[in-house]
């Protein structure tokens, strides 16, 4: 399957009529040949018509040419040559042609149907398939929306699959690259918007931050900031919103900026009783926006030097967590991944000796996300809904060289690796790791003397 890659930027196709190539006049019903006349009584009488008939691409060529230009009349004549001839093998043809007309007709059920059938016939349309998912995002109704969702879904599922090694020979790979991007960006906003629409609030929440996370853009933003305002989160919604508008191109969507500038204003009084304040707000998001365009985004943490020097972010919502804040405390880290077998076996113990220890202030348990994908968290927490504080490992996994996965590591009063442990055996996990924490506490210096089995100390 070879397509071309600007397949997603197409808003209305441009569908040509069937390729039948059409007589230089208009067909005209058999008649009879009757000789000139040379008197009532020499004149032969008359002999009835033979009917010719005619054959399936006849019919269908008579059908096109009786409406000509006349497109209500080339949907009517091609929807009888169907009942005739349902099971045609011009059918992808034809549907396409009555797509077509119909969008001139401004008819977009009728185009919404016959779009639909063309995916049915060659699901490897995704022209057609993005089509249709438009025309029935028009349409409005539920079942209309969740078939367009599956549609988005579909054509997503085609983007991961396609590879470098498909692409045309004109384009550099660079090129395929951002244009791939590009794809994934919007058909991830186009399936946050139709979950969005069905009430799916998590759903489209995932997908919006998940283009957002590819690529800043206003669309996603701004439904960002909607979710946001329903929850009831004015600061998130701030945030989004303040994004969504700096990211707005005032020449090309102007109405949108206004628009997303009047959400912005009615969240920000709620929260702040005035304007005040805003036009700096807006300011620092802007320049904000500006910088992560303008200079590559540095590895997060890319300067720590150790333990304290990272600010990590709570999963999945991304606020800071800062380590320094956690100096003279036993850190307790399990670094994890969503598709580690064993790492959701290691979890429930992890939280078993995390509620031993609860109410202790100097100790805290943190569960480090080490996935490439941030992605896959939030739809995974939604589901296993852990009891111990998630964060993103943001390269403290590289800094303690974390090689696989599940690893604890624990962190004495001074930032040294007091105990690490790769893999667990579940027979003996928590009273191991239950014995390494007490160690760890009544350590005063962070000294690795009669530590548990295994414990080590580095940094």
């Amino acid at each position: 399957m070879n397509l071309p890659r600007r397949w997603l930027a197409l808003a209305l196709l441009a569908i040509p009529l069937l390729g039948f190539a059409h007589p230089p006049s208009a067909w005209h019903p058999l008649e009879t040949q009757v000789p000139p006349t040379q008197g009532a009584k020499d004149q032969a009488p008359k002999q009835p018509a033979v009917a010719k008939t005619l054959s399936e691409t006849e019919e269908l060529q008579r059908a096109i040419d009786r409406a000509g230009n006349d497109r209500a009349a080339l949907v009517r004549n091609l929807e009888d040559f169907l009942k005739e001839y349902p099971e045609s093998r011009q059918r992808p043809q034809i549907y396409r042609a009555l797509v077509e007309a119909s969008l001139q007709l401004r008819d977009s059920p009728r185009a919404a149907d016959y779009a639909e059938r063309v995916v049915a016939l060659t699901p490897e349309d995704i022209s057609m398939t993005l089509l249709a998912i438009q025309l029935l995002e028009r349409g409005g109704d539920e079942a209309a929306l969740r078939r367009a969702l599956n549609y988005s879904t579909r054509v997503l599922s085609f983007i991961d699959r396609t590879s470098a090694g498909e692409k045309s020979p004109k384009i550099s790979k660079e090129e395929w690259e951002a244009e791939e991007k590009r794809d994934k960006v919007n058909i991830l906003s186009l399936r946050g918007r139709l979950a969005f629409k069905l009430h799916d609030n998590a759903a489209a929440e995932e997908d919006f931050r998940a283009s957002m996370a590819l690529s800043p853009n206003t669309a996603a933003g701004e439904k960002l900031g909607e979710i946001a305002e329903l929850k009831k989160d004015l600061q998130g919604a701030i945030r989004e919103y303040a994004r969504a508008f700096a990211l707005a191109d005032s020449s090309a969507a102007g109405a949108s900026r206004r628009e997303i500038r009047q959400k912005l204003g009615n969240v920000w009084r709620l929260a702040h009783g005035s304007d005040q304040g805003l036009g700096d707000y807006l300011l620092h998001a802007y320049d904000d926006v500006l910088a992560s365009a303008d200079v590559p985004k540095p590895k997060r943490n890319a300067n720590a030097k150790g333990p304290y020097d990272f600010t990590l972010r709570i999963a999945p919502d991304g606020s800071p967590y800062s380590l320094a804040q956690q100096k003279g405390k036993i850190v307790v880290l399990n670094f994890w991944a969503t598709w580690c077998g064993p790492c959701h076996e290691m979890e429930p113990h992890f939280e078993h000796v995390a509620a031993q220890f609860q109410g202790i202030a100097d100790i805290v348990f943190l569960a480090a996300d080490c996935d490439e994908d941030e992605t896959l968290v939030p739809p995974y927490l939604r589901e296993e809904k852990p009891r111990t504080t998630v964060v993103f490992a943001d390269g403290l996994d590289t800094l303690l060289s974390v090689r696989s996965f599940p690893t604890v590591v624990i962190l004495d009063r001074v930032g040294k690796i007091a105990y690490r442990a790769e893999g667990f055996d579940p027979e003996d996990v928590e009273a191991v790791l239950t014995s390494a924490v007490r160690h760890a506490l009544a350590a005063q210096s962070g000294s690795p003397e009669n530590a548990p089995q295994g414990a080590r100390s580095e940094l």
